[in-house]
């Protein structure tokens, strides 16, 4: 069968047309519908990332203005990332894992981006995504981050009974100001706000009583003060008198100091001052490896009654080429699918027409193929179930025989009567093994255990094992053993097995007075063994034959003079399992060679 299919034959570059045909139709047809969509959905998908990515710093940004350290934060970092659908995780400046949506114990962030979405740092914060809290912060410390101007709870409650008075007076003739409520300031103080504005100092509802500072804010304010002169005098500069509102003027009458001076040291002493109550900077990653971009369709009517018609033309296209190639196909298919039916029925001439040269054709001569080899290997079967029931009969109608005259009373059940009983229970399991042998060498279940051999060692412990029933039958045994002692790598036992029942064979067919020859010779890269004997011979038409299952030379012969009929078999299947050869020459009359060749090592004793 030839190997190469031309490629315009070739049923892949059929359908591979049929498929690009399709594929093309379909591109066009989807075509515009991707880009004028795809645009739309990405702006909104970057528009949701941006706004939850804002929304998740603002988040942890008031966490970390709030608290000393980051401890605690995962529970709101899982919220926000159920509401986001992100994961999100905090690692410190040098990597190290702080906190993860995922809840993952591993203390480093390896697998993360090498970028970081943001640094949270609530003294620093990112005025790109910071969110409402009185506007961006000029110094760009977070309004939330207030550290030892937090009021204490006796001061709250105070200020919320003066609040509530004054919210009351405030509300007296207002019936018409529906916005008007009490607020609290990130540091716990209770504010009036009218239509979103914070009341200040001398506004008519008389809230100067509610802006006196308590004594927290007091020493917080004057701390704060110091550390702002602080900084002055160590740029040589005068010191100045710190408002509440963080305004300023000259202390000493003998100049006011730069205002970008003062500035900077306002902002550089509010860092120090709040930097033991806010978290230390972190870097954020916000992840999300598993969101996809939501699209939506906004079409016309016209738009849709488009797509309808294309809809249709590359519909009516598909099933139009489907049906021309599916039945060109389906042919040969079906002409298959009949002649295994016919196969399953039982005929075992089933056979199909090779039409072509693609791969259908090429599908249809290995059926025809597979069809011929069925045929023979049932052939093989029958004959062989045949081979099995005529080699079992005999040691069986001689037990049963025998076991029938014992319980007539023919017989008595003496010694010499069990001993030949014993003997055809002995010729049983014999056929028994070797069909066992047979069977594993056919399925690639014979185990070997390879090991280091002495060619000429192993060949006088098989003649040793023989020597017994040689001299019974009056056949010498020899044994020719080479001045170099080759060596390979093999099974012991089975070799033994192997060279044994070539050995048993020549025993029994070479009459009395003969010689049995053992040998081995190292020939190349090979070992090769020969079983020599000047018995009866085989017919050249035989030859072919001597290593088939359940042949026999003498068809006339009884298990018993004739063996089973199965030891060249094994000796074939042995000496294939270890990667070697077998071969039988013979001339009629004068006796038969059976040789052995099998891989083997340098001469002398492999190194250990």
């Amino acid at each position: 069968m030839r190997a190469d299919i031309p490629l315009r034959s070739s049923l892949r570059t059929r359908l591979l047309a049929v498929c690009v045909l399709v594929s093309l139709c379909s591109i066009v047809a989807t075509a515009w519908l991707v880009v004028s969509v795809t645009a739309v959905a990405i702006g909104r998908e970057r528009g949701q990332t941006i706004a939850d990515d804002a929304r998740v710093y603002d988040a942890l940004v008031g966490f970390a203005a709030t608290h000393p350290d980051w401890r605690g934060v995962e529970p709101m970092m899982r919220a926000l990332a159920r509401e986001t659908g992100r994961r999100i995780t905090l690692t410190d400046e040098n990597r190290h894992l702080l906190a993860d949506s995922d809840g993952r114990d591993s203390r480093s962030a390896g697998s993360l981006p090498d970028t970081p979405s943001a640094t949270v740092d609530a003294l620093a914060v990112d005025v790109a995504l910071v969110a409402g809290h009185g506007g961006e912060p000029s110094d760009r410390i977070d309004p939330r981050a207030v550290g030892p101007f937090r009021l204490t709870a006796q001061e709250k409650a105070a200020l919320r009974v003066t609040a509530s008075r004054v919210l009351s007076s405030c509300q007296q003739g207002r019936e018409g100001a529906a916005d008007i409520e009490i607020v609290q300031a990130p540091n716990g103080r209770p504010e009036i706000e009218l239509d979103g504005r914070v009341l200040t100092a001398g506004d008519r509802c008389g809230v100067d009583i509610l802006l006196e500072r308590t004594p927290t804010e007091k020493r917080a304010q004057a701390q704060l003060g110091r550390l702002v002169n602080a900084c002055l005098t160590a740029r040589h500069a005068a010191p100045v008198q710190l408002a509440d509102d963080l305004t300023w003027t000259p202390s000493t009458a003998r100049g006011a100091p730069n205002s970008r001076a003062v500035t900077s040291c306002i902002s550089t002493a509010r860092r120090d001052q709040l930097s033991p109550y806010v978290a230390p900077p972190a870097l954020l990653f916000a992840t999300a490896p598993e969101q996809k971009i939501a699209t939506f369709f906004d079409l016309s009517g016209a738009n849709r009654l488009r797509i309808a018609g294309v809809t249709f033309v590359v519909l009516l296209l598909t099933v139009t080429v489907t049906l021309v190639v599916g039945t060109r196909m389906v042919r040969p298919l079906r002409a298959l699918t009949g002649a295994a039916q016919r196969m399953a029925e039982g005929d075992e001439d089933a056979r199909v027409e090779v039409t072509g040269d693609d791969e259908l054709g090429r599908l249809a001569v290995a059926f025809n193929l597979m069809s011929s080899r069925r045929r023979e290997l049932e052939q093989l079967r029958r004959a062989l179930v045949s081979d099995v029931a005529h080699e079992l009969r005999t040691p069986l109608g001689n037990v049963r025989g025998w076991l029938e005259a014992v319980e007539d009373g023919v017989v008595a059940a003496d010694k010499p009567l069990i001993s030949s009983l014993l003997e055809e229970a002995l010729l049983l399991q014999h056929i028994i093994d070797d069909l066992r042998d047979l069977a594993a060498a056919d399925a690639g279940a014979l185990r070997l255990h390879p090991e280091d051999v002495d060619a000429t060692a192993l060949l006088a412990q098989v003649a040793r094992a023989h020597q017994g029933s040689a001299g019974a039958a009056g056949v010498e045994l020899r044994v020719e053993s080479p001045q170099e002692r080759p060596w390979l790598r093999a099974d012991s036992l089975r070799l033994r097995q192997a060279i044994g029942n070539l050995v048993s064979n020549a025993i029994r067919h070479t009459p009395t007075g003969g010689t049995v020859t053992l040998s081995v010779r190292p020939l190349g890269d090979e070992v090769v063994f020969d079983v020599e004997d000047t018995g009866s011979g085989i017919d050249e038409e035989d030859l072919p034959k001597v290593f088939d299952r359940f042949w026999r030379a003498d068809k006339s012969r009884s298990r018993q003079g004739g063996g089973s009929g199965l030891g060249l078999s094994i000796v074939r299947k042995l000496v294939e399992a270890h990667g070697g050869t077998v071969h039988a020459s013979s001339v009629l009359g004068q006796g038969s060679l059976f040789s052995l060749r099998l891989p083997g090592m340098s001469t002398g004793r492999p190194e250990s």
